[in-house]
């Protein structure tokens, strides 16, 4: 199982650069999400993924017992999803933006914007 996740976060990893490299502001958002995605897939797995067995850590000691996901990753991962989010809004609304002025989303078009109020 943790093969078959690696295997997806690095198609993710792929589709998210080739979207980042095309010239359309929407693919390149797209591109971002997916990046993003395949950065918290990465860490997940690193994690260690373990089927049906909850994180419990020792009262005394505080550390994880062997067989359990480390839970350190798991709350990163959270987090980097909540930080995404707000990326992915401030994206969404740069580009609602930059169409209302350019009338494209064309990454070219930002060359000519210098003239614009």
């Amino acid at each position: 199982m943790s093969l078959l996740i690696t295997i997806m976060a690095g198609i993710l990893f792929a589709a998210g650069v080739y979207c980042l490299l095309r010239r359309n502001m929407t693919k390149l958002i797209i591109g971002i999400i997916l990046l993003s995605q395949a950065a918290n897939l990465l860490v997940f797995t690193m994690g260690g993924i373990r089927a049906h067995q909850p994180v419990f850590a020792d009262s005394e000691t505080g550390t994880v017992a062997a067989g359990h996901a480390d839970p350190v990753p798991q709350a990163l991962v959270l987090t980097a999803i909540v930080i995404g989010f707000g990326l992915m809004v401030f994206t969404i609304t740069l580009l609602m933006r930059a169409h209302a002025v350019l009338k494209s989303d064309d990454v070219n078009e930002f060359n000519h914007t210098d003239a614009l109020p």
